[in-house]
């Protein structure tokens, strides 16, 4: 091969390469978005990374009581993260289609089966426990608090054997 033709379609490649990195960071960017549940009482926006950009209640969420309306957030933010995360395995295509890093960013969407969150997940929890009487004397007052024991000394027959150590 001429020196020219391979100088000349190695920057052809380095510019295609350029352009790419390009879209893939304008892709990536764009990458957030947005989930709504099927009642419409949560919608969820997250970043390409899954980070929680953005989250709205509709007047049903008060509805739900707290055990479910956490159950429609979690599921409603899982599926948002998974259309980001398809998002970015789709903008990281072009560069990194047939290689080990694409199998790994493919990896880490979520199937759907692990994305389900089942209502008895999050029961209504037990109502608070009545606070205890006040007491007269704190509660170790009546007990002496005893100090740790202090290390034994060594002995100037214990340094004998610092001395075959390099420190």
């Amino acid at each position: 091969m001429d020196p020219q033709q391979w100088l000349d379609n190695f920057e052809a490649k380095l510019a295609d390469l350029q352009r790419k990195s390009a879209d893939l960071q304008e892709n990536f960017e764009n990458s957030q978005a947005t989930a709504t549940s099927q009642d419409g009482s949560v919608t969820v926006t997250v970043g390409p990374n899954g980070g929680l950009l953005n989250l709205q209640l509709g007047h049903r969420a008060v509805e739900l009581g707290a055990a479910r309306l956490t159950a429609v957030i979690l599921q409603t933010a899982r599926t948002a993260q998974k259309q980001a995360a398809q998002k970015v395995m789709e903008a990281f295509e072009p560069l990194g289609e047939g290689t080990e890093a694409m199998r790994m960013v493919s990896d880490s969407i979520p199937d759907d089966d692990q994305s389900q969150v089942d209502d008895h997940d999050y029961a209504e929890p037990d109502p608070e426990p009545e606070p205890e009487p006040a007491r007269a004397t704190p509660p170790y007052a009546s007990r002496q608090m005893q100090m740790p024991a202090r290390p034994a000394r060594r002995s100037p027959a214990d340094d004998d054997d610092d001395e075959n150590q390099p420190w």
